[in-house]
C-alpha cells in the first residue's frame, strides 16, 4: 500500500466552468493546497523560514485527466514522495472522487520544487532542511521500490 498525505475538498461551483465540471487549473491549485496543509501539520518550523529566507520554487507540475468532477463531488488529493535528490523534491499526487464506494482515481499529477534560500536579493540552491527531509520519509514508496 502506497503511503500519502491526504488532503480532501467539497468541489463547489467555484471549482467548475461554465459546462459543469472542475477547470483544469483547480487540480494544480489543490496540489499547492496539499502540499501546505503537509507543511502546515508536519514541517511548521520549514513555514517559519519560508517568512525569513527560505523558498520552495515550484520547478514543473502536470496533471492527467481520467474523469471529470463536478459540484458537490467530494475529492481526495493523495500526496506521495516520489523522490529527493539534491535540492528537488518530486511529489506524486493522486486524485479520488470518494461520493461513494472505495474511491475512483480521477487525475494524477506530480510536482517538483526547489528549495531556495534568499541571499542578498538572490535565491540560491540549499539542502531539503532536514525537518522537511524527515517529514517526507513517512510519505516515500517502500525501500524496494526506490
Amino acid at each position: 500500500m502506497k503511503r500519502h498525505f491526504a488532503y480532501e475538498h467539497l468541489v463547489t461551483f467555484a471549482d467548475t466552468n461554465l459546462v459543469g465540471n472542475v477547470y483544469f487549473a483547480n487540480y494544480l491549485m489543490w496540489q499547492g493546497a496539499c502540499r501546505e496543509r503537509f507543511l502546515a501539520a508536519h514541517a511548521p518550523g520549514v513555514v517559519q523560514r519560508l517568512a525569513v529566507d527560505l523558498a520552495l520554487v515550484t520547478v514543473s507540475c502536470s496533471c492527467e485527466y481520467f474523469a471529470e468532477l463536478v459540484a458537490f463531488d467530494q475529492v481526495s488529493v493523495r500526496m506521495s514522495l516520489r523522490s529527493i535528490e539534491f535540492n528537488r523534491i518530486a511529489m506524486a499526487f493522486d486524485y479520488f472522487r470518494l461520493n461513494s464506494g472505495p474511491g475512483q482515481l480521477v487525475a494524477r499529477g506530480a510536482q517538483t520544487v526547489a528549495c531556495m534560500k534568499r541571499v542578498d536579493g538572490e535565491l540560491v540552491s540549499v539542502d531539503v532542511p532536514h525537518e522537511l527531509f524527515q517529514a517526507l520519509e513517512a510519505y516515500a514508496p517502500p525501500a524496494e521500490q526506490r
